[in-house]
């Protein structure tokens, strides 16, 4: 009994107890803001490639449109609704 009262009492234990309780719940870095930390890390990760995927997606539509001319002019007509003179234009919205 002395003896586990004495590990218990133990100045270095308890200073450790004391500092790994400090640096979990109290710290500026505690375990809670590294956790929301590195939720924004994984968040901002997955945007990063979403919208590395979507450059790369721009850049063969960017030159599927420079290259072909039909491409080019189906463009024009869908995005600017745009028609030649002896066509008619009809917009269906939803």
């Amino acid at each position: 009994m002395k003896k586990v009262f004495k590990v218990i009492t133990n100045k270095f234990l308890v200073t450790g107890i004391a500092f790994g309780a400090w640096m979990v719940f109290f710290d500026q870095n505690n375990w809670t803001s590294q956790k929301q930390r590195n939720n924004a890390l994984k968040d901002t990760d997955r945007n990063i490639a979403y919208l590395n995927e979507q450059i790369a997606d721009l850049e063969v539509q960017y030159k599927e449109l420079t290259t072909n001319p039909e491409r080019l002019e189906q463009f024009a007509r869908e995005r600017y609704k745009m028609k030649k003179d002896n066509e008619d234009l009809y917009i269906i919205e939803r």
